[in-house]
């Protein structure tokens, strides 16, 4: 089992559009995928719940809702069949909160938009995953993710200059696109709209996707489980068409 966790305490920085798509592309994947919403925004698990009945199988857990009938530990529970985790953490986490979402993460990712203020908070998170988490570079386990993009623009190239500067990994980019918007809507993923309508974004996420596969192969074996096919929800073949 991979878990992937998606981090950065300032809000809108695009945490929930990471976390959804990623658990679109692994349950196109055939993965056995649990998304887990620990942001009491509740965005991650509105969206989950626009999924149709013909939607590709994945489990959504609300981690940060309280019924009072269940103890927090049985809330994070994740079914011993899956095979990817994705994480979609809340703001304004503190270092120590921060530290104890990623312990046993095998993938740290931190989106960070083309903005001053963006990017003060991206020092931070890092700072703090390096030094508090203590998370080490060496491990390849923090990446980056600049997020809406626009090029040839003067902010991205601030970005760009910013992000040189970090000993991390920039894993990916990704442009300012509809398709996030529309596909979010809809309760879906980019990796389940037509091929053709996303090509230029889906193409895009290969780098990421290349770099969380990565910790499969220090892992060993291939993470999968007992053969990563859908549980929870009966199959479709292949995503859903619009």
């Amino acid at each position: 089992m991979l878990r992937i966790v998606v981090v950065n305490p300032k809000g809108g920085s695009g945490k929930t559009t990471i976390a959804i798509n990623l658990a679109s592309y692994f349950a196109v994947r055939r993965e056995r995928v649990v998304l887990m919403d620990q942001d009491p925004q509740g965005s991650t698990t509105r969206w989950f719940r626009k999924r149709g009945p013909g939607a590709l199988p994945i489990q959504g857990v609300a981690a940060w809702e309280d019924d009072g009938r269940t103890t927090r530990t049985f809330r994070l529970r994740i079914p011993p069949a899956a095979t990817r985790v994705v994480i979609d953490t809340p703001a304004a986490m503190d270092g120590l909160g921060l530290a104890d979402v990623v312990r046993d993460a095998h993938r740290i990712i931190v989106p960070v938009l083309p903005s001053d203020i963006d990017v003060h908070a991206c020092t931070r998170v890092i700072a703090d995953l390096l030094l508090v988490a203590k998370v080490r570079r060496e491990d390849d386990r923090i990446g980056v993710v600049a997020n809406r993009v626009r090029r040839n623009t003067l902010v991205y190239q601030s970005l760009q200059r910013f992000l040189a500067t970090l000993n991390v990994p920039v894993v990916a980019t990704l442009r300012d696109s509809q398709n996030y918007v529309r596909s979010a809507e809809l309760g879906l993923g980019i990796h389940e709209m037509k091929p053709h309508l996303v090509a230029e974004d889906t193409l895009q996420w290969q780098p990421l996707v290349q770099w969380i596969e990565g910790a499969r192969s220090a892992q060993g074996g291939d993470g999968t489980g007992d053969g990563g096919a859908p549980f929870e929800v009966p199959a479709v073949t292949g995503g859903l068409a619009l």
